[in-house]
């Protein structure tokens, strides 16, 4: 067909006008189109996939005779822009956008158009096809009453795929036809301009190639019945993440879909035939077939072929479709042409087809193409089959979603690792999946725990929240060296020390002296020892004495308590007649000296620095030299838990974090699991959230602290790469309550990760929903994460020599990464 001018153009195209958000072509077929938002790609096992397949047939089946379902989904190659417009945004946070500026991954967008055709309308074969032979609007399009009918079956078909999961929203008229700044479904289609920013003509060419403006385009289509599948499904095996005791699954359609790195739009119709006249058709067909079966064996095969349809629909109820897919592609350069050619061939082949290059056909396919024109799809460009196994071949999944809450941590979409706001606190928690923030991390050694950890806390910090981090391996170091804050660590030159009896300029209310006379008690009796109730009002007598003789120049500490005790309190309490065996001031006096100036403690409750520990939002304690230290360790694990139980109840309206490392173990026994439980139950009150990490199957299956107290009261489970627990998984599984989805998730951990990119996958499940991401961070915040010495090391030179710069001692070596350097 000869180039048509722009006024040609107009008269051909198919679609008069749009109104009251229908779309009513020139042969007087009404369409009304929806986008669906479908499942995310990945995250479906084979019960969902049966689901979401039984919900499309239902759907096909509410269709009236001759109505068309037509399923376009868009595929189109972007790139991530990571130009960040926040000046207030910190290095961290720009170093990882630009990393990821211009990450290529491929957007998804779903629309679904119901046709009714014109009264008494059949499809017609391709020399019929009104790009050729234009009709005009009938006086029958708009009768009130067929389309109120019309309106009754959108209804009820939006509300099917609601309750399959898919949320349909109306495409307007806005949508149809655009704005002043965005061009509409119809030009975007006609066109190929799917970012629709700007307006745009392109010529459209049909000879001696199929071309709209410089770009050639390509039509593939599957209209036959012998080039279809020989086993239809909801779901396939995907190979990539399957192993011998896990498979993966995905929707059959997949590789036509996003597997199909190539921007393309992959179209699906149904066309609902009259029962009636395809069995009289059909058995009139049989009967011949059957006269005819003695001259050739294909015809004993059609006759027996023909015989199973109708049984088949007959016995099921099946209804009678016609059904046409086909995927349109295009290249911006010849040579990209072949790589087409050879994509889209291997992509049916995964799914045993054989695809169908177009090229006579391919303008009218284009042209039938256009939402509210699929009643130009040619007939016999269509083969004869049941709803139930046309579904089949829908595309059943979208891309990975950012969530929409202002609040969540950066990971990456599994197939490109474009960069997603993930929500694993307050969006789950408002939508019912989970009922407290409390997360459980389980990550052998090397599977990148400490990565996404770190990764975690830092997105914590940086939108706010107060952290407070119990480490064994000096994990965080890097972390806090460049964003600030406390680190608690015991050094031979400079031991641990806190203060807890520094108030910062607030008064002494019950909680601090409860916190206080905890502390002092656990320091005074052993774990099997209990108070007496004179004992403990004695104490918090002496706790207010004290405060109350404080001058304004006084430095509150323990060295000034134990004073304060051993002199006018021991007075006051001889005054009173208080009885040695109610109070025994003495023995409480030298039970306590080790921590008095001049004991061996003396360091320990007497610091003079990093003292505002309620107001600091980043600390750090770690405890690697001290975890076995059987008086420093249970001293420090009890001074943490107050520190954190004040943050709950003080800081009103802000969120907080406690994340204990393998320190958990060690805090576990020595009598603290009490704290754990009573911590993992009551955070959530106080908007907080507690996190347990840990690298050992055994720790998990043995300690009842972690089963009891900390998995039980953790609706977000984290796991990283599992493959060396394989064999013994099943245990692990049934301690955390996987489903078979959620293993099978986990199970493909890491299985087929992009070449090129170092990062690690990692598992979140938050209750009845459940990802896998990537945990890629850009080279910054590599450096910035790393517990590798030497990266540690190199890191520290390059600051020194920027006069302490660690954000420029950073940059210089991330440069040198980008670059391919080091």
């Amino acid at each position: 067909m000869d180039r048509l001018k722009p006024k040609e153009l107009e008269n051909h195209f198919p679609i008069g006008r749009v109104e009251r958000d229908f779309l009513l072509s020139r042969s007087g077929d009404i369409t009304a189109g929806f986008e669906v938002m479908l499942p995310e790609i990945f995250t479906q096992d084979s019960k969902d996939y049966d689901s979401q397949h039984a919900t499309w047939n239902k759907a096909i089946r509410l269709l009236p005779e001759g109505h068309i379902l037509n399923k376009q989904d868009w595929f189109v190659r972007k790139g991530h822009d990571g130009l960040l417009q926040d000046e207030k945004a910190g290095f961290l946070d720009r170093s990882s956008e630009l990393f990821f500026h211009e990450r290529p991954y491929l957007d998804h967008r779903c629309h679904v158009y119901l046709t009714m055709p014109k009264k008494g309308k059949r499809p017609g074969d391709v020399a019929s096809s009104n790009l050729i032979a234009p009709q005009f609007l009938t006086k029958e399009l708009l009768d009130p009453k067929q389309l109120q009918n019309f309106e009754n079956i959108l209804g009820q078909f939006c509300q099917l795929l609601a309750d399959g999961g898919m949320e349909t929203q109306r495409l307007l008229e806005a949508d149809f036809l655009g704005h002043k700044h965005q061009t509409g479904i119809l030009e975007n289609y006609l066109f190929l301009n799917p970012s629709g920013k700007k307006p745009l003509v392109r010529d459209i060419g049909f000879k001696p190639r199929f071309t709209i403006g410089s770009k050639e385009v390509l039509l593939f289509s599957l209209c036959e019945l012998d080039n279809l599948p020989n086993k239809l499904a909801a779901e396939m095996d995907y190979e990539a993440y399957s192993n011998d005791r896990f498979p993966f699954v995905i929707g059959q359609a997949a590789p036509l879909g996003h597997l199909l790195p190539l921007d393309h739009v992959y179209n699906q119709y149904v066309l609902i035939e009259n029962k009636q006249e395809v069995f009289k058709k059909l058995e009139s067909r049989a009967l011949r077939m059957q006269s005819l079966a003695a001259y050739s064996r294909e015809n004993l095969h059609s006759h027996q072929a023909i015989q199973d349809y109708l049984n088949e629909s007959i016995s099921e109820g099946s209804l009678p479709v016609r059904a046409h897919f086909n995927i349109m592609c295009w290249a911006s350069r010849p040579e990209e042409s072949k790589e087409i050619r050879n994509k889209v061939g291997a992509a049916f082949s995964k799914i045993d087809a054989l695809a169908k290059e177009e090229s006579l056909c391919a303008p009218q396919l284009f042209w039938a193409g256009i939402p509210g024109n699929s009643t130009a799809l040619p007939f016999n460009e269509t083969f004869l089959s049941f709803g139930k196994q046309v579904s089949c071949l829908f595309n059943m999944e979208t891309s990975y979603l950012s969530s929409p809450s202002a609040f969540g941590i950066r990971l990456g979409d599994r197939q490109t690792g474009r960069p997603l706001n993930v929500d694993i606190s307050d969006e789950p928690m408002k939508r019912g999946w989970i009922t407290n923030r409390n997360k459980f991390i389980l990550g052998p050694s090397g599977s990148g725990k400490s990565f996404f950890t770190n990764h975690m806390v830092r997105s914590y910090h940086a939108q706010g929240a107060h952290v407070v981090l119990i480490d064994v391996g000096h994990s965080y170091k890097g972390l806090y060296e460049l964003i600030g804050g406390y680190y608690f660590t015991y050094e031979e030159n400079e031991p641990i020390c806190f203060n807890p009896f520094y108030l910062g300029g607030r008064p002494l209310d019950t909680e601090k002296k409860e916190s206080i006379k905890t502390l002092l008690l656990a320091l005074w009796k052993k774990d099997d020892e209990t108070f007496t109730r004179s004992e403990y009002v004695a104490i918090s007598n002496a706790l207010g004495s004290y405060y109350d003789s404080l001058k304004s120049e006084d430095f509150p500490c323990f060295d000034s308590f134990y004073t304060f005790c051993s002199t006018a309190f021991k007075e006051k309490l001889l005054e009173q007649g208080v009885k040695e065996k109610d109070f025994d001031i003495d023995n409480f006096l030298y039970v306590l000296r080790p921590y008095f100036k001049g004991g061996e403690f003396d360091y320990l409750l007497n610091a003079r620095k990093n003292l505002d520990l309620l107001e600091q939002r980043f600390i750090v304690f770690e405890l690697d030299n001290i975890k076995d230290h059987p008086i420093l360790f249970p001293v420090v694990t009890l001074i943490i838990m107050e520190i954190f139980i004040a943050k709950m109840r003080k800081l009103k309206g802000v969120r907080k974090m406690i994340l204990i490392e393998e320190a958990w173990k060690a805090i576990a026994k020595e009598g603290m699991a009490e704290y754990i439980k009573y911590l993992f139950k009551t955070v959530r009150k106080f908007f907080g959230e507690a996190v347990v990490v840990t690298q050992e199957v055994e720790d998990i299956i043995s300690s009842p602290v972690i089963k009891q107290a900390i998995i039980n009261n953790s609706d977000c489970k984290i796991l990283l790469d599992q493959s060396k627990y394989r064999n013994k998984f099943d245990g692990i599984r049934e301690l955390l309550g996987l489903t078979d989805k959620e293993t099978m998730q986990i199970m493909s951990i890491n299985k087929a990760n992009e070449p090129g990119r170092k990062y690690k996958e990692v598992f979140i499940g938050l209750g009845p929903v459940s990802k896998v991401y990537r945990t890629e961070v850009s080279p910054e915040e590599y450096l910035t994460y790393t517990t590798e010495q030497q990266e540690r090391i190199s890191v520290a030179e390059r600051a020194k020599a920027f006069g302490g710069n660690l954000e420029k001692g950073i940059g210089a070596p991330a440069a040198e990464m980008k670059g391919g350097v080091g």
